[in-house]
């Protein structure tokens, strides 16, 4: 089966084109391959390549800027979104389209199932509830995948920022409450597998398993790399006074994909060990 990966020079398209390339053709591109809002050059590529599935990593996920700046926002992740949708489905090419936990509120006081309604508070979690929007008008056959708290070695992310601080000696000062699940970028690589070889449809979410806060992540950080004792200040989110509002709770229900899939996630600290003994820094 031959897959076409967009954003593949991305934080999880580094993951996730090798993963699928382990037992598919794997083909991957970025935005500066072609511009994924312009349909010429979406139908040619399509046509010229000829991929079974298309997964859709390709986003903007600068979550404040794109409070500044909500058309480029808005034309990778509306637009771009809607122009591959169509063409997929003029070719009948499967979509995976990945999403986010920012399409909700976060004041559900639980987990959030697939059909929670959406409400979203910043101009990023807008646009990307307009991209699922737009994805599932044009292919009502497509699959939305929403994940969270992402982060991996090819990219800037929590654990990498955290690490430089306490490398530093810097004093930690973390948002507490904030909760989800912190989602290591290879394990998502292999539910986003799972999807495509199982050929599910609808809307699943895909986080890593448990949940925590930001500041419980960092102090499993220090911990895991031998930094038990490191003193970590709590803060509210409204203290951090980001331009972008986020969701208290960003918690997935992933009970869909597990029974679409039969994936199941491993722990999100499983994940957080996983990822530091890759990059050297397990204790």
């Amino acid at each position: 089966m031959k897959i076409l990966v967009t954003g593949a020079a991305g934080m999880l398209g580094r993951d996730l084109t090798p993963c699928l390339a382990e037992r598919h053709e794997t083909i991957g591109v970025d935005l500066a391959d072609f511009d994924l809002t312009d349909q010429t050059a979406v139908c040619a590529a399509l046509d010229r390549l000829g991929p079974a599935w298309v997964v859709n990593c390709a986003a903007y996920t600068a979550v404040d800027r794109a409070e500044s700046e909500p058309e480029k926002a808005a034309a990778i992740n509306e637009t771009a979104a809607r122009v591959l949708a169509a063409a997929c489905a003029a070719r009948q090419i499967r979509l995976l389209h990945l999403s986010t936990d920012y399409v909700f509120d976060g004041r559900n006081p639980a987990p959030y199932p697939p059909d929670a309604p959406a409400n979203p508070l910043s101009v990023y979690g807008r646009t990307k509830r307009g991209g699922e929007t737009a994805v599932l008008a044009a292919m009502p056959q497509a699959t939305i995948l929403r994940t969270a708290w992402l982060y991996g070695p090819h990219g800037p992310n929590f654990v990498a920022a955290i690490l430089r601080q306490l490398d530093a000696g810097q004093p930690l000062r973390v948002v507490a409450d904030q909760v989800g699940s912190p989602t290591y970028t290879v394990h998502l690589a292999a539910a986003i597998r799972a999807v495509v070889e199982h050929d599910a449809t609808g809307i699943h979410h895909a986080t890593n398993a448990g949940f925590c806060s930001w500041r419980e992540f960092a102090r499993a950080i220090a911990e895991e790399t031998g930094r038990p004792d490191t003193p970590i200040e709590p803060l509210t989110t409204a203290q951090l006074n980001r331009p972008a509002p986020r969701p208290a709770n960003s918690r997935l229900d992933t009970s869909s994909l597990t029974r679409a899939t039969g994936y199941s996630f491993p722990d999100w600290r499983a994940g957080l060990r996983e990822y530091l003994r890759r990059v050297g820094r397990l204790a």
